[in-house]
């Protein structure tokens, strides 16, 4: 029985059967023909979808309510969905996925546009993909060119504490010793730690907020304990706000200290670098780290050491003390 509409108080809906399949529901609208074209439209996308597959009719808001519904990441989904609303998935092709990411970012660089645009399309759709609605869909990123980021050193962080505020220098060691994001760092509050135990919960934003826990070695644990103040429990540990506002703070630091001009990032960096360098291999220090992907770590974190005298390691004889970093030189011509 093809769809038929009728009203119920101001509001036309629709019923009948199409394909084998039971239908009712609202057209929202309290115009008579608006509702017939509405329930003709439904009509039309089921017989679509019973000839052809659910392919024919699977539209992309569809797919991101899929998606948000198996509790996938929300980072962006908001963005895309608005760009293709009622697109046919099957419409989308790579090609215009990443001509929608130079429409939503023009002034964005690559690195952006892969990881606010191109990743959560691609993953929406292939999450409909894996569910049998639709055709999984490749899409070639935007070339990046990545540069040669300088990781901090063990003796960089000491320096810098030497001269910080307890909250300032705390929170540099916290990033170095356990490889949290700036983000991260600053969302740990009081109730997160753990001293005696040696212990801390981070809750990692660019994961969705997943957890890992951490620990914390006896210097970070001294200068977590010297942060002077109250510590209650939803207080944030370091005190800032966001990293803009700790932004200007380190930098002064890193001025009057005489070391590598080097970033947040640089901490976390140089936890990863510090880690290979110890002989950790990258799945542990992924999981440590709270790296989602060993193989990012190796790939960008995995820095040659620039020690000519390691294959001396090879029959056990002590290799050089040389730098094995920019920072580390740059330290050592400043003292």
């Amino acid at each position: 029985m093809p769809l038929k509409i009728y009203r119920r108080g101001e509001i036309w809906h629709f019923s009948g059967t199409v394909a084998g399949r039971r239908l009712r529901g609202s057209t929202k609208t309290a115009d008579k023909e608006t509702a017939k074209q509405i329930a003709a439209d439904r009509e039309s996308r089921e017989w679509k979808g019973a000839l052809y597959g659910p392919e024919a009719v699977l539209t992309f808001a569809q797919a991101a309510i899929m998606y948000l519904a198996a509790d996938k990441p929300d980072r962006f989904v908001d963005r895309v969905s608005a760009y293709w609303k009622d697109t046919p998935v099957k419409q989308i092709t790579g090609g215009a996925v990443r001509q929608s990411a130079i429409v939503l970012l023009p002034n964005a660089k690559a690195a952006t546009r892969n990881r606010n645009v191109i990743v959560p399309t691609q993953a929406i759709i292939n999450h409909a993909a894996s569910l049998g609605k639709c055709q999984h869909l490749k899409v070639e990123r935007f070339a990046v060119v990545t540069k040669k980021k300088q990781p901090a050193t063990w003796e960089w962080v000491q320096r810098f504490m030497a001269v910080s505020s307890p909250h300032l220098g705390a929170l540099a060691c916290f990033m170095f010793l356990t490889g949290a994001r700036i983000s991260d760092a600053l969302d740990v509050r009081w109730k997160d730690v753990a001293l005696a135990a040696a212990r801390v919960t981070i809750r990692q934003g660019k994961l969705g907020g997943q957890e890992r826990t951490a620990h914390m070695p006896p210097a970070l644990v001294a200068a977590i304990a010297n942060i002077p103040g109250e510590r209650e429990p939803l207080s944030k540990v370091f005190g800032y706000s966001s990293a803009h506002t700790a932004k200007w703070p380190w930098r002064a630091a890193i001025k009057r200290a005489g070391i590598a001009p080097l970033t947040f990032h640089s901490c976390r960096h140089g936890f990863a670098t510090a880690m290979l360098h110890s002989g950790v291999d990258p799945i542990t220090t992924a999981k440590l780290g709270g790296w989602k992907d060993p193989r990012h770590v190796f790939s960008t974190y995995g820095h040659a050491m620039d020690d000519d005298t390691l294959a001396n390691r090879i029959i056990g004889t002590p290799q050089s003390s040389a730098p094995s970093t920019e920072a580390d030189k740059y330290v050592k011509s400043k003292a």
